[in-house]
């Protein structure tokens, strides 16, 4: 079961120390001065959140490790790049293998299926919340129905198909939803230059790592997606959950994106020493760009209708992080043939 853990510890500014004492986490400043501890027994930690420039004790790590706390190392902007992974985290071969045999048995078909549609049932929530013309689920439903195929590689282009489109339909409708100044006629992944698409990109690497870490806690494996093709450095399965919980982000994106305004961003210029390239890349200045932080990490917060995994019925709400966890251990359950079906379920907004 996914345990009830609350608590997060976030070290925020360069030179701050986590350490470890007796039987809580601590921290001090760049001056050594204490700013807050946590004890380990009743604070339920779920998580810690490291920047480069902070510096950690091995017994803060050991004790993270034994406790199955997730530690995420993060680059200066908040963007992760690494988890902390126990040696023990691999060792439930029997789900991996039936992830494998998925993609033959014609499980991974179906789960391709119910992602792609998750994914369009998703954004629908968000243009029906802002009064936008919304994606006849109904006609979605049935072309996925009519893909059928014997081969995962060939149905995942078809899919691929029927989502591109759609979601490009999607964004073009959402990104007016920002200030006139702020948008843009595409979606662009990484390396974009604009302000708008580098908002996105962040938002979507904070919900990558949400999804990595509850793979990696489900004993599947990340690399061996169904909708996403597998390619060498591609942790595919991680890029199929994100779609589930991506109009998430969006929501929350539009709502911090009205209080930008056009000095909320700076012009970076990429290039070897010595050597300016040529056009600048648009990213929030520190002080708004911790601002988006909070307001990402406060999104996973948020306590949702949907109630937890049966066995747990005290919890009727859950966070979304939460949700996040249980949405993949029922993935795992499914594969093992513990449940009969796997739908994803989607968080229902309120219009505005």
């Amino acid at each position: 079961m996914v345990q009830g853990r609350i608590a997060k510890i976030f070290l925020t500014d360069s030179g701050e120390y986590l350490g470890f004492r007796g039987n809580e986490f601590f921290i001090n400043d760049k001056n050594r001065k204490e700013k807050g501890s946590w004890d380990i027994e009743n604070k339920q930690i779920s998580e810690i959140v490291l920047k480069a420039g902070n510096l950690v004790s091995t017994n803060a790590l050991e004790t993270a490790l034994e406790w199955k706390i997730s530690m995420v190392i993060t680059r200066w902007n908040g963007e992760p790049i690494g988890i902390l992974k126990a040696l023990d985290d691999d060792s439930h071969v029997e789900t991996r293998i039936k992830q494998y045999e998925s993609v033959k048995n014609g499980l991974g078909m179906e789960v391709a299926k119910k992602i792609v549609y998750a994914k369009l049932e998703g954004q629908n929530q968000v243009l029906r919340k802002y009064g936008l013309r919304q994606i006849d689920l109904m006609a979605i439903k049935d072309r996925l129905n009519d893909v059928e195929s014997s081969n995962l590689t060939t149905m995942r282009k078809r899919l691929l198909q029927i989502e591109g489109i759609n979601s490009a339909r999607y964004f073009k409708q959402v990104f007016q939803l920002f200030p006139e100044w702020l948008r843009v006629e595409h979606r662009r992944t990484k390396g974009a230059f604009d302000g708008l698409n580098n908002l996105f990109n962040f938002g979507y690497s904070i919900l990558f790592w949400k999804c990595y870490y509850a793979i990696l806690r489900a004993r599947l494996e990340p690399y061996l997606g169904f909708v996403h093709s597998q390619q060498f450095g591609k942790p595919s399965l991680v890029c199929d959950m994100q779609e589930l919980y991506r109009y998430l982000i969006d929501d929350c994106l539009i709502q911090f994106g009205g209080k930008l305004r056009k000095s909320s961003f700076d012009k970076v210029y990429f290039g070897y020493p010595n050597k300016r390239s040529k056009y600048p890349r648009m990213f929030l200045k520190s002080e708004k760009h911790r601002e988006l932080e909070k307001c990402l990490h406060d999104c996973f917060e948020f306590k949702t209708e949907i109630p937890r995994m049966k066995g747990i019925t005290h919890f009727k709400r859950q966070t979304i992080e939460t949700l996040v966890n249980e949405e993949v251990l029922l993935l795992a359950k499914y594969f093992r043939n513990e449940t009969k079906e796997w739908n994803p379920r989607t968080v229902k907004f309120n219009a505005s």
